[in-house]
């Protein structure tokens, strides 16, 4: 990834929005869960779009949370096979967990969307503290 000007964010995380939004133009997805963000990002990359992070970071499990980000190229070029592979063995790795139907507290939601953030933020070289605390100057 070059700069802001040359990816894209595909989330449906509330906090990745909030916060990165200003920043990076931001796909915000929140009625879709985390298997609908993988097919999103599959149909990019089969448009053509670049994947610049893997769907699957990160060491919590895709069953697990509801939230997931994944960085694209903003503009689709060639259709890279090997993206596709990814991406689609990603979405299958995905079906292979069994869902967990859970009622999840606001806390436990709040955590899963601040690690989904942090992994963004390592990945989109921002700084993800700074911009938590911009975001409760603003609260």
């Amino acid at each position: 990834m070059k700069n802001g000007r040359d990816f894209m964010i595909v989330t449906n995380n509330p906090l990745v929005e909030k916060v990165l939004s200003k920043y990076y133009e931001v796909r915000y997805l929140p009625e879709e869960n985390y298997r609908a963000i993988l097919i999103t990002v599959r149909d990019l990359v089969y448009a053509g779009h670049k994947l610049y992070t893997h769907p699957l970071s990160g060491s919590v499990k895709p069953n697990e949370t509801p939230y997931k980000s994944v960085v694209v190229s903003k503009v689709p070029h060639k259709m890279n096979a090997d993206e596709a592979a990814i991406i689609s063995n990603c979405v299958e790795a995905y079906d292979k967990f069994t869902p967990r139907n859970r009622m999840l507290s606001d806390k436990v939601l709040g955590d899963f969307q601040l690690i989904d953030y942090t992994l963004l933020c390592g990945a989109v070289d921002y700084d993800a503290a700074a911009g938590l605390s911009k975001l409760d100057n603003q609260i």
